[in-house]
């Protein structure tokens, strides 16, 4: 099931066989200093725990599967799977690693990567949504297109990618996941991302669900709105005003507010009528 997800030529690049290893593929035994790690891994945090467990394995029984690498020179190579496994093997003291050597793209490195991080579900909302986001931009590819690599729909990418419109400090909520994805979703209708970092606090002191987020942020926006029409609201004076302007010039005039100025409008049908206002305002200067 898993290969019918992978991009065009990427099977042959992911180990097969039912313990991970591809049979026909030869393994041979790398040096940890000449491995270092691929630069598009979508993954930036590694459990602790999860690490400690993995190297004690590492300790007491050996590396049991291969990662899989790539030559970039003679006796250097890019980690194309098992950045975990290279890790762990390096905090438990080992000098030498199992390794399979395969050829590939940088293209099919990230894919690769971002792939088997995915099957695994090894990646936070906001891992994932980097990834895709790179994926667009380094190899101009269209949100169709990584839909299609990693089994997923277009829409699906294009909500994970807006995740990055959050405020970087929102952004890490999601990536711990102390905000929910439907939390993230109600965020991103707040464009200001002072206000998302308020509210995303708020709800998480009262640890307030999606639907109450929804119902708090309506009233936001809905008192937001209300407060702008009570600030643009001019009283009477402004009004009296403009009409007498209006009179004045034989033109209609329109006093605007606009935050904490007031602009004055006049409407001119042809640049005739802006040189009998000129012409008017001479006389009387």
């Amino acid at each position: 099931m898993a290969k019918s997800r992978l991009g065009k030529g990427l099977s042959a690049l992911i180990v097969d066989g039912n313990d991970g290893i591809d049979n026909l593929a030869e393994i041979k035994e790398v040096y940890l200093d000449n491995i270092f790690a691929n630069p598009y891994q979508p993954r930036t945090e590694f459990d602790e725990e999860s690490m400690n467990n993995l190297r004690d394995s590492i300790i007491k029984n050996g590396l049991i599967q291969p990662v899989t690498l790539r030559k970039i020179k003679p006796d250097q190579y890019q980690l194309v799977v098992g950045e975990r496994r290279w890790r762990a093997s390096k905090m438990a003291g080992l000098k030498k690693i199992p390794a399979i050597i395969k050829e590939c793209t940088d293209e099919q490195m990230m894919e690769i990567a971002l792939i088997e991080n995915l099957q695994r579900e090894d990646l936070n909302p906001i891992e994932e949504a980097q990834a895709y986001h790179k994926m667009i931009n380094e190899f101009t590819m269209t949100q169709e297109e990584v839909a299609k690599r990693v089994g997923k729909s277009r829409s699906s990418i294009a909500n994970m990618v807006r995740l990055l419109k959050l405020a970087p400090k929102v952004q890490v909520y999601v990536s711990r996941e102390t905000l929910s994805m439907g939390h993230a979703r109600t965020l991103l209708s707040l464009k200001d991302k002072k206000m998302q970092i308020e509210v995303a606090d708020y709800l998480i002191d009262r640890d307030l669900s999606v639907r109450e987020t929804e119902e708090y942020i309506n009233n936001l926006n809905k008192n937001k709105k209300s407060e702008k029409k009570k600030t643009n609201k001019l009283d009477t004076r402004w009004k009296d005003a403009a009409e007498k302007l209006s009179s004045f010039f034989k033109s209609r005039v329109k006093i605007k507010q606009r935050k904490d100025k007031k602009y004055i409008m006049i409407e001119c049908e042809e640049y005739d009528n802006l040189e009998d206002i000129i012409n008017l305002l001479e006389r009387k200067l």
